[in-house]
């Protein structure tokens, strides 16, 4: 068990510093279809939540599986408005 948490814990130190490496380094005119694209990997985190969630290995992956779904659906539902925000941009005005 020890092994699992320290290779767990590896991996999510990568992968934070990792991903703000990558979106520091993304200029501000690729962010927003950028954005469109991490909506669909967050989907792909929040069926894995659900699944970590609802696996009943104890409290702590019921806890963590929930702020996971938690914290992906405020990135789904964030994106999305943006997106749209930036979409409407390019709209003709109707008269």
């Amino acid at each position: 068990m020890a092994e699992g948490l320290i290779v767990g814990v590896i991996v999510f130190t990568l992968a934070t510093f990792l991903g703000y490496e990558l979106i520091h380094r993304v200029p501000p005119t690729l962010h927003t279809p950028l954005m469109s694209g991490a909506n669909a990997i967050s989907g792909i985190t929040i069926v894995g939540a659900l699944l970590v969630a609802g696996s009943g290995l104890g409290w702590i992956s019921t806890v963590l599986g929930f702020l996971a779904i938690v914290f992906a659906m405020i990135n789904v539902a964030g994106g999305y408005a943006v997106t749209d925000r930036m979409l409407q941009m390019f709209r003709k005005e109707r008269r």
